[in-house]
């Protein structure tokens, strides 16, 4: 399974509407890929919080309508990164995935939101629902950026039957280290790929770590890219998730529902 990671940089000089094309043709570029995907939030970036309300879409708004035009002509699955969604009044950080005909088959509400009572985490409410996607040949796991932080979050998703993670972000550069730790680590304690991808630029002053990247089942990574915009490649082998289960099978020594501390 081919899979293409769109590290698409964010230029706060460059129209909305021009990055969406450009996103757009850049996944038409990777019709020999089986799933492309994109960063969090990239269409006004991640820690633009002045923009989110004025950038802010329905799910059937204008990003939608380019990239399930885009996963079609392509002929690919997409996880078309995220948007700022407009929905009841409130706003969601809210990822997008297509089919190969251009359906959109999944939608994920960012359940961690960045800020520390402050930006993402006072401006949008929070999802409430694990989300997997079953492909063809494996099934996803989707999260978003800060929710890499989480472990239980990957072990839900696991549990419910993902092989692979997909996770967009918008990680600042400072922390790259803890970002590359922390996509191996989810790929070795969930014993599943990781597909984490990442912008590049500067997102309202905040340089972006870039360094998408690609872990197997093992922990190894099968690709890492640069700080700039790229597209990362990589080839996926579905059947090493269940051989790396079973050779290894620490997902079965799992121990739950331990009593609380003082019980």
């Amino acid at each position: 399974m081919r899979a293409s990671l769109i590290q698409i940089a964010v230029d706060p000089d460059e129209p909305v509407d021009a990055r969406r094309a450009r996103a757009a043709d850049l996944v038409r570029a990777e019709r020999d890929a089986d799933l492309v995907v994109l960063p969090e939030l990239w269409p006004m970036g991640a820690f633009a919080f002045d923009s989110f309300a004025a950038e802010s879409e329905p799910l059937d708004g204008p990003t939608h309508e380019a990239m399930s035009a885009a996963a079609r002509d392509a002929g690919v699955w997409l996880h078309a990164g995220s948007i700022v969604e407009a929905a009841g009044g409130a706003l969601y950080n809210t990822s997008l995935v297509y089919d190969p005909a251009g359906v959109r088959v999944r939608t994920y509400r960012k359940i961690h939101r960045f800020g520390f009572d402050k930006g993402e985490a006072v401006l949008m409410a929070a999802g409430d629902e694990l989300v997997t996607v079953p492909l063809p040949d494996l099934t996803l796991g989707v999260a978003t950026c800060y929710d890499l932080r989480f472990p239980e979050l990957f072990r839900g998703l696991v549990d419910a039957g993902a092989q692979a993670l997909v996770i967009p972000a918008g990680w600042p550069a400072r922390r790259r280290a803890h970002w590359t730790l922390l996509a191996q680590a989810r790929a070795v304690e969930n014993q599943a790929y990781v597909l984490a991808c990442g912008t590049a630029g500067t997102h309202a002053g905040v340089e972006q770590a870039g360094h998408s990247i690609v872990v197997d089942p093992w922990g190894e990574v099968l690709a890492e890219a640069g700080p700039d915009e790229e597209v990362l490649r990589a080839e996926l082998d579905p059947a090493k998730v269940a051989t790396t289960r079973e050779q290894f099978p620490a997902l079965k020594d799992r121990m739950l529902g331990l009593p609380a501390p003082g019980a």
